[in-house]
């Protein structure tokens, strides 16, 4: 087996004579494209009003520059028209983490994605305008093919997933309110109304799946595959490293122990650092359990932490908590899911609510099955000869309940009332959070303490005094 140390001088070798990032933006300028390609990374479509008014003239200004260098280090397609810019990525992996959201930020359930796609299918066969309840009585007819789906016009709850739907794209430009309130529409359909103009370019370039949807047995067909690794080790080092830099740009942090050989190799080559650095224009930390992207603009993450409100707090006093018990108290030791197996339980996940019935089931093909004979023992958990996989510190359920109410005990009055009378509730929204971070790995009966906590290990908080409000008047004056 090649050492990471090999593996690396193997790679640079190839890597010399590629494509450098930027290589054309003057010192002057450098700046501008990076918040270009930033702004863009974190917001693969813009329009002329999302996420604001000034982000489609920046991609623009620098739309030639940007088209070659995020094809060539990430794989990305940039497609721009008239009124938007599409960044078309490749998917290395099924990332849970990022739901869409509503506009009180709460995450899409199954019920939202499937009115926002039927919305999508209905906006593309209207015109120019349309109103709220033709636009429901459209999804309505289609939701109704759909096994368990429906949209009964008739129940709120459903009323609140389509308007939740029909938000979405209205903060994406897709859909402008003409007149009317989708508020009043939803407390009461039958005496109020909203009227929309639809931008169908808009609406085009939301709607790009890579594949033909239904043809598809499995999510998994979506990922990226390894087809262009069997074209010659040329190609294959080049697939390798954009993939490299593509888990550094779309993971919180990416753990050596957690890669195959040949990205592991990439990822510790000093190039790959270079390149991101000069790209997004934020720096690349490296640690000896792995690499992750510093963001110090706060312009390129969707996620900052530490960050205001009770469940970050709540987070980052439990991983300060968690990091110290790691360190003082030993605990066991086992080992993490791989991405692989993480990429397999959300497929699933996913999967189980395809409606793959009748002519959807004859259509859609087969299931894509990884290379190789299964049965062979070789090709069971991972290639031959690969090392023990990692084991991280065990933290169970009962200490992470005890160390909450503790914390709540200690900081309750910073927290929101809400979160503060039900520290169960917040320990499950921090644990939640601290995993979509990569700072702990959920497992049956608690979680794993992941290298990047330690970051958090002297982490320390007071809490503040409530300054009494100023009275309006003062009793003793009044006679």
């Amino acid at each position: 087996m090649t050492s990471d140390r090999e593996q690396a001088g193997y790679v640079g070798s190839a890597e010399r004579d590629m494509h450098r990032v930027a290589k054309d933006v003057s010192p002057l300028d450098l700046a501008d494209y990076q918040r270009a390609v930033r702004v863009l990374l974190s917001n693969p479509l813009i329009t002329d009003v999302y996420p604001d008014r000034r982000s489609l003239p920046l991609v623009r200004r620098w739309a030639a520059q940007l088209r070659t260098d995020l094809h060539e280090a990430l794989g990305y397609r940039l497609v721009t028209t008239a009124n938007t810019a599409r960044l078309l990525r490749v998917q290395d992996e099924l990332d849970t983490t990022r739901p869409a959201r509503t506009r009180t930020d709460r995450p899409f359930d199954r019920r939202r994605y499937a009115y926002l796609v039927l919305t999508l299918a209905a906006l593309g066969r209207s015109g120019t305008q349309i109103s709220l309840s033709e636009l429901a009585d459209s999804v309505g007819a289609d939701a109704t093919r759909v096994d368990g789906l429906g949209l009964d016009t008739e129940s709120k709850p459903h009323r609140d997933a389509f308007v939740d739907a029909v938000a979405w794209l209205e903060a994406r430009g897709a859909l402008s309110l003409a007149d009317g309130s989708a508020a009043d529409w939803v407390n009461n359909p039958d005496r109020a109304e909203a009227l929309y103009d639809i931008d169908r370019e808009i609406v085009f370039a939301l709607y790009t799946p890579s594949r033909v949807l239904q043809h598809l047995r499995s999510v998994t067909a979506l990922l990226e595959t390894d087809h262009g690794f069997a074209q010659g080790q040329t190609t294959q080092r080049k697939a390798a490293a954009r993939k490299a830099r593509r888990l550094v740009l779309e993971r919180p942090v990416v753990y050596y122990a957690d890669a195959d050989e040949t990205i592991r190799g990439q990822l510790r080559h000093a190039s790959l650092g270079e390149d991101l650095e000069r790209l997004t224009g934020q720096t690349v930390e490296r640690r000896a359990e792995g690499v992750a992207i510093v963001d110090t603009s706060g312009r390129l993450s969707d996620v900052r932490f530490p960050s205001g409100g009770t469940p970050s707090q709540a987070a980052l006093l439990l991983s300060a908590r968690i990091a110290r018990y790691v360190a003082n108290d030993d605990p066991p030791r086992l080992p993490a899911a791989t991405a692989a197996e993480r990429d397999e339980a959300a497929a699933e996940r996913i999967d189980a609510g395809l409606p793959l019935t009748g002519i959807l089931d004859e259509l859609s093909e087969p299931a894509p099955t990884p290379p190789g004979n299964p049965e062979d023992p070789e090709n069971r958990g991972g290639p031959a000869g690969a090392a023990e996989p990692a084991t991280y510190p065990f933290v169970g359920d009962a200490w992470l309940r005890s160390a909450m109410r503790e914390l709540n005990d200690v900081y309750g009055a910073a927290f929101a009332v809400a979160w503060r009378g039900d520290p169960d509730r917040l320990l499950r929204e921090a644990v939640r959070l601290l995993a979509s971070l990569r700072l702990v790995a959920k497992i049956d009966g608690g979680v794993l303490a992941l290298p990047l906590l330690a970051r958090y290990r002297g982490t320390t908080a007071v809490v503040k005094p409530r300054k009494k409000p100023t009275p309006v008047f003062d009793i003793e004056d009044v006679s």
